[in-house]
């Protein structure tokens, strides 16, 4: 900081990353991959004559570094004018005080390195030989650690430390002719002695299975229940519509809507950023601004959009914050099954296939498979349809939600239930 602010930057911000992993796939029983990583890297932003420059290295010698940092200033002096380029105002900035979120697992470093291939193995022995349909079974093991340290020109000192692990499988099988239908399952936590182990592969077995004899229906207007594996992917568009970004470059459906009704009024949604033991829980955003509980949508009325500095800067807008931490809904009183059985005939939706959503009209069209609902059972497989509409319509269709989050997540979304969804088959 010293070096950059002395030889001719305005204003600079410096990043500093730490971080290692380790990751073990298991493809037959047999070991397939081993990759093990390490990184060192310090980011540079330069604000240099009203003109930005972002600058990256992983070689930190510091007399390498000096000659790195006058390079880039030098560089920046090259770059086209931008003043709305900023570090935010330092009234904004984290200034400490909080209690620790308990992100990083302290035993990181203990877990002997014979279970780590040992769990991804236990996951593959639930799928193999279960069936004489299998094709390939494949599982993994993989973890994670890293350090961050911030520190801006105009006040902001700040860290952070987070640990993840994660264990997958997915299965492929047999089906009609060439037909090979595949699926998986997953757990991830922030701990290690909090990762599910048992369950995974015959989870991963079990989604697979029963996806044989998929076959579309005829066209028709249904409820729908999207279960949590993919709620989260049917709100992202709604999401990416709230991001200055988007506004500032007219790429968003959702405009000039703060504090207007747009969504159902079953639609509520918090930005929960300081829940301890949580992924996506922090104190500061990536320019080091404090993050706050904020209401996303209350009841279907939009009250905040996610706006960084630049782009408050562009519209001359207020900064919020600039991106979701760890986004929740409020829970109903039933389970995915609960929600089924409401229904005399719908379609559960359990995968996305494809499609895609225009984020600037909000008109979407995916893909989907999953299961025909009658008399509050799931009965025929259905794959190779499509749902069509509009996200804005969708949400407004949301009739309830269920209680089952996958509370790992960032985004804490339930299966959810809508009404009138158009399903295009045969």
């Amino acid at each position: 900081m010293d070096c950059a602010l002395k030889n001719g930057c305005r204003d600079a911000r410096i990043h500093l990353y730490s971080g290692s992993s380790t990751s073990f796939e298991i493809r037959d029983m047999k070991i397939d991959r081993l990759q093990q990583a390490s990184e060192m890297a310090l980011s540079l932003h330069l604000f240099v004559d009203g003109r930005f420059g972002a600058y990256a290295t992983n070689r930190l010698d510091k007399k390498e570094l000096e000659r790195f940092i006058r390079n880039a200033i030098d560089s920046t002096r090259y770059l086209a004018e931008d003043r709305a380029r900023t570090l935010p105002d330092a009234s904004l900035y984290y200034r400490g005080g909080g209690s620790d979120l308990q992100l990083c697992d302290p035993a990181f470093h203990t877990i002997p390195p014979d279970d780590k291939p040992a769990l991804a193995i236990q996951v593959c022995e639930e799928i193999m030989g279960r069936d004489k349909r299998i094709v390939s079974a494949e599982s993994s093991y993989g973890e994670e650690i890293n350090h961050r340290y911030m520190i801006a020109g105009n006040g902001f000192e700040g860290e952070s430390s987070s640990s993840a692990f994660t264990l997958a499988a997915s299965v492929s099988i047999k089906g009609d002719g060439d037909a090979r239908p595949s699926s998986g399952w997953y757990d991830t936590s922030l701990y290690y002695d909090r990762l599910i182990r048992d369950g995974i592969g015959a989870k991963a077995l079990e989604r697979t299975l029963r996806k044989l004899g998929q076959r579309k229906i005829a066209s028709v207007s249904l409820p729908m229940i999207a279960d949590f594996t993919i709620s989260r992917q049917l709100l992202s568009p709604v999401i990416s519509a709230l991001y200055g970004s988007s506004i500032q470059q007219k790429n968003s459906f959702l405009p000039d809507h703060l504090n207007c009704k747009v969504l159902g009024r079953r639609v509520t949604l918090i930005d929960e950023p300081h829940l301890p033991q949580a992924a996506g829980a922090r104190y500061f955003d990536s320019e080091g601004v404090a993050t706050k509980r904020r209401p996303v949508f209350e009841a279907g009325t939009l009250h905040t959009y996610f706006i960084d500095t630049y782009y408050a800067n562009k519209m001359g807008t207020a900064r919020t914050i600039d991106s979701p931490s760890i986004l929740t809904m409020p829970l109903g009183n039933k389970d995915l099954e609960g929600l089924i059985a409401t229904l005399d005939r719908g379609i559960l939706v359990t995968g996305l296939n494809g499609g895609n959503c225009n984020s600037t009209t909000g008109d979407f069209s995916y893909g989907i498979e999953g299961f025909l609902i009658e008399n509050g059972q799931p009965t025929q497989p259905v794959s190779e349809m499509n749902i069509t509409g509009n996200m804005l319509t969708l949400w407004n269709h949301l009739v309830e939600t269920g209680n089952d989050p996958r509370t790992s997540s960032h985004w804490r979304i339930p299966s959810l239930l809508f009404d009138n969804v158009d399903f295009n088959g045969i």
